[in-house]
């Protein structure tokens, strides 16, 4: 019985990091849909670019996607950009 109620408890250190993370993540996504807009690049540039469907690329602007560090670089790469512009999080807004 023990073991169960302790599976289910939710920490507040980790309720706490788990939010950070999250808006951390929506923060980079913000941060890759601006850089997007800035260029005047459409989803299915990015898209076709990436080669992925632009419902797949919606998902990353959105943050539904957990992209790899790859999959980052590339972003960067065609958003002609360096990769930290897209991952800082500081005066950035969450999705």
């Amino acid at each position: 019985m023990y073991s169960r109620l302790y599976d289910n408890y939710q920490s507040p250190v980790n309720e706490t990091m788990k939010n950070l993370l999250n808006f951390k993540v929506k923060a980079v996504a913000a941060n890759i849909r601006s850089k997007r807009e800035e260029l005047n690049y459409t989803q299915e540039y990015l898209a076709a670019k990436l080669n992925i469907s632009q419902n797949a690329y919606s998902k990353i602007e959105l943050g539904y996607t957990k992209i790899t560090l790859e999959r980052l670089f590339q972003i960067a790469d065609v958003l002609e950009t360096e990769l930290m512009e897209l991952i800082k999080t500081e005066n950035a807004e969450a999705a």
